[in-house]
């Protein structure tokens, strides 16, 4: 009777720890995956030309603007008050016209970055490798790092960014 009973209790217990499924999630920064793995691509070469275009446009502003900053510091040492005046003017409206350029080119780009990853080809192989993955080592939702500002932590073992490029790479024969 005892061991009836004990093989009742363990019969009931597996059968409830079988029914409950854990909830597995997994995060993919598709942004890293898009830069890592489609880097040779045209339209990143295109982003990565941009961007290096406007960081050149940026030090070269800056430049000019050190460069015043140091004539208006010997105008005031010399006591030359109108030319003190013309410069600070002159500094004032080059930083005022750079910080314009930086947000208004950082934009750009982050919206030239967005469109990337979410170009359709792209996304198509993503996601199927993602299906494949998340099917293949049980996890049940997977979160995209870029778009999700909701989380607040995660572990790093549930990031499966870099199993996500190696896999594309595999696919693609570019190991």
């Amino acid at each position: 009777m005892l061991k009836k009973t004990l093989l009742i209790v363990i019969f009931g217990i597996s059968c409830t720890l079988y029914g409950q499924q854990l909830t597995r999630f997994a995060v993919v920064d598709l942004p890293k995956v898009y830069t890592e793995y489609f880097r040779d691509s045209r339209p990143v070469r295109e982003f990565n030309e941009r961007s290096a275009r406007v960081q050149n446009e940026i030090d070269r502003r800056t430049k000019e603007i050190t460069e015043l900053r140091a004539k208006l510091s010997e105008a005031v040492l010399k006591g030359e008050q109108t030319e003190a005046n013309r410069l600070e003017g002159q500094v004032y409206r080059m930083s005022e016209a750079l910080k314009d350029y930086y947000q208004t080119q950082t934009a750009i780009l982050e919206d030239q970055k967005k469109n990337l990853t979410r170009s359709g080809s792209f996304l198509e192989q993503v996601y199927d490798e993602i299906r494949y993955i998340a099917e293949s080592e049980g996890y049940s939702i997977v979160m995209n790092l870029g778009d999700t500002k909701g989380i607040v932590w995660y572990s790093a073992t549930v990031d499966i960014t870099e199993t996500l490029i190696q896999n594309l790479r595999k696919k693609s024969g570019r190991n």
